[in-house]
């Protein structure tokens, strides 16, 4: 149980390190893709260390805890983007976000929930696939949407479809991720009843 312990403070330390490494040099938007991967490596080393050396057999609360991390950042960021539509403060916290990452928030939301969406199709035991599914079709509509400003073809094909529904494509990107962040946190929480005999 110790060594189980000292994992989590270790991993904790690690993921704040990576976080702080990509938001020097990303930005904002670092920000969020390093929670993205530090998430992902919490996972992956719980998975193929924890268990082994603390030889300990949980449902991994913390685990799915941490996973919901970069999606809150999101989520918070995509709600920003949302209320822009109608209210300049907050067109201008978002023209800020982007500007300190150099135009790329969208693009690095976008990939960092394209790669949250691949673990639960390798570790569907831990989060449901169809939460990954509904993960990488949030991440491509944030990537198609970070890609706008690019002068191409296929760029133009689809950009008018952003620029006329904005603010739906905002509301199901935040319906995605708050159903998603729901459903986790509430098969997070076990119930442990004593029976008395």
């Amino acid at each position: 149980m110790e060594l189980s312990k000292a994992f989590d403070i270790i991993m904790a330390g690690l993921i704040s390190g990576i976080v702080a490494f990509t938001t020097q040099k990303l930005g904002v938007g670092g920000t969020a893709l390093g929670a993205v991967l530090g998430s992902m490596l919490y996972q992956l080393l719980s998975h193929y260390l924890r268990e082994p050396l603390g030889n300990v057999k949980t449902r991994v609360v913390e685990d799915k805890i941490v996973f919901t991390i970069p999606l809150i950042i999101i989520l918070i960021i995509e709600v920003i983007n949302f209320l822009a539509n109608f209210y300049w403060r907050s067109e201008s916290i978002l023209y800020l976000l982007e500007g300190v990452t150099h135009w790329n928030l969208f693009r690095s939301m976008g990939l960092g929930l394209l790669i949250m969406g691949l673990y639960p199709l390798f570790r569907a035991d831990e989060i449901k696939r169809t939460h990954g599914y509904l993960l990488i079709f949030a991440g491509l509509l944030l990537l198609l949407r970070g890609f706008i400003d690019v002068n191409s073809s296929i760029v133009r094909l689809y950009s008018l479809l952003f620029y006329q529904f904005d603010a739906l494509i905002s509301v199901i990107i935040i319906a995605i991720l708050i159903y998603v962040i729901a459903v986790i946190f509430n098969e997070s929480i076990v119930i442990i009843t004593e029976d008395k005999r």
